[in-house]
């Protein structure tokens, strides 16, 4: 079919395509190496699905093979691997009867993509497209870019020809607004790990204190572009209600010349212990910084936002990951603080300052579930929770730091997972920490047990939960087969098997 006649066919629908979009429509080279070579990054593949079936009218049509014939369908997520968002979603068909043994074995594996396949097999093949269109695509496809609504998209369905028969037939597909030539901000964002708040008693004057870990899994990923008006697509309701916010009050503070438009590309739940607020406020005032060429810090932009209030490791996390302990707040009548307060009612109080921050060790792995519990407290619940059972008894603020001093951090230092593990375990049952500990849902606790029984050298609940962690080597296998039996019984639930992150958010111009 005629390139040029497709091409107009599409702009007089689509309106005017942008260089790298027309290259991405009509090359017959590899899609994968012009990406890379775009976005100065590796691309990698997520295979959402691949399956042997038999080939429908539809398909065996677009193949020239017989209608029941075994294909290949494979529909994969090619990703920009610094910022982690999708770049093109793509769906292939390929009858097994023209492939080599070795070529079919290459393409079953989820992580090659097709045109390295093919440049790895050195097969003569050539092109053929056979349409380009633009318009709205299914819900799943618009959930693999973070975005809702209704969307344009743009694609082209092509085949690759060997032999003179089509070896693959595949579509690409990607949303109209990308590569549109606009600066976008693209921000990935850890989550984290609060293991706990180390003087919620405040006789010496200091309050808070908190210890955390970030971690590379789960992870937000935003991007941001100019518009006239602030809007979000991606993530749920409170995601959005938050990047909003968080907009508001940095346009507000910076008094800046224009809005941006904002999509949640890859998200993790909110209200389960990970910190999600934390990074949706700093990742949108970081986007929006950069957008308008303003240079902020980590902690003013937090200032900003209103986060930092109680615990600073969620704000050190986006700065700068690893492990984290800050110094807390001073208390008092005419200090930073003179009440015990959540960061959420902590407003203009200062992120306090990291007093140490090191490299977790790599061969240290991080077990997280998730169960399908109530969310953990948050807004006038966890103020509230806070007055009632603040101050904590003195004596389980001085065990807990000296816990921290003598066994959390030389085990740390000295990569002593064990006694590292065996801090965490007892962290559980002091000071702050054992308020949360005691509100959680039946079974929660359990959970937790069985981690440890099951080989864990440490297990405790992140924050005020649900969320919970184990540490350990290697895959983990026993701990997470003992956490899936618990699970059950709480509802369901997720599990991820994760690392710490070493450093902070990527932020990437795309």
């Amino acid at each position: 079919m005629n390139e040029a006649w497709l091409f107009d066919e599409l702009e007089r629908v689509a309106g005017p395509l942008t260089p790298l979009q027309r290259i991405l429509l009509g090359t017959d080279g590899s899609v994968t190496r012009i990406l890379e070579l775009a976005t100065g990054a590796p691309v990698a593949i997520t295979t959402l699905q691949q399956t042997v079936e038999a080939a429908d009218l539809l398909v065996a049509q677009r193949l020239d093979v017989p209608p029941g014939q075994k294909v290949n369908h494979r529909i994969v997520e090619l990703k920009n691997t610094r910022t982690h968002e999708t770049l093109i979603y793509a769906e292939s068909f390929t009858p097994l009867s023209r492939l080599s043994p070795s070529f079919r074995d290459d393409l079953m594996r989820a992580d090659i993509p097709i045109g390295k396949i093919l440049e790895q097999h050195q097969l003569e093949t050539r092109r053929e497209i056979v349409k380009m269109s633009a318009g709205p695509r299914p819900a799943p496809v618009a959930e693999s870019f973070g975005l809702s609504g209704n969307p344009r998209f743009l694609s082209r369905q092509y085949r690759i020809i060997h032999h003179e028969h089509p070896l693959i037939h595949i579509e690409e597909v990607f949303p109209a607004g990308l590569f549109s030539g606009e600066i976008r901000v693209v921000i990935d964002a850890p989550s984290r790990l609060h293991l706990g708040l180390l003087d919620m008693n405040g006789s010496l004057g200091r309050i808070d204190g908190g210890i955390g870990l970030a971690l590379d899994e789960p992870r937000l990923v935003l991007s941001a572009r100019k518009s006239e008006a602030f809007a979000v697509e991606g993530g749920d309701a409170d995601a959005r209600e938050r990047v909003l916010a968080a907009a508001a009050a940095v346009s507000k503070s910076l008094n800046l010349p224009g809005a941006a438009e904002f999509v949640v590309q890859e998200d993790f739940p909110g209200h389960v212990g990970l910190g999600r607020g934390t990074q949706l406020a700093l990742s949108t005032a970081c986007a929006l910084c950069r957008l308008y060429g303003q240079e902020w810090n980590t902690r003013d932009l937090a200032r900003m936002t209103g986060r930092g209030g109680t615990s600073g490791i969620g704000t050190a996390s986006f700065a700068a990951g690893g492990f984290l302990l800050d110094g807390g707040h001073s208390f008092g009548v005419v200090m930073e603080k003179a009440a015990f307060l959540p960061s959420s009612a902590s407003r203009g109080v200062r992120p306090p300052e990291v007093l140490l921050r090191r490299e977790f060790p790599e061969a240290w792995k991080v077990l997280l579930v998730i169960p399908d519990v109530p969310p953990g407290a948050s807004g006038g619940t966890e103020k509230d929770l806070f007055s009632r059972y603040c101050p904590v008894p003195l004596e389980e603020v001085r065990e807990l730091c000296h816990l921290v001093v003598a066994s959390l951090l030389p085990g740390l230092a000295e990569e002593d997972l064990d006694l590292f593990g065996s801090a965490i375990n007892r962290m559980q049952e002091l000071g702050f920490k054992k308020v949360e500990n005691t509100l959680q849902a039946p079974g929660v606790g359990d959970l937790m047990r069985a981690m440890r029984e099951a080989g864990a050298a440490g297990a405790g609940l992140s924050s005020f939960g649900p969320a919970v962690y184990a540490f350990g080597e290697g895959r983990m296998h026993d701990v997470e087969s003992a956490a899936l039996e618990i699970l059950p019984s709480l509802g369901g639930g997720r599990v991820l098997l994760t690392r710490a992150r070493n450093s902070g958010a990527v932020v990437s111009m795309a």
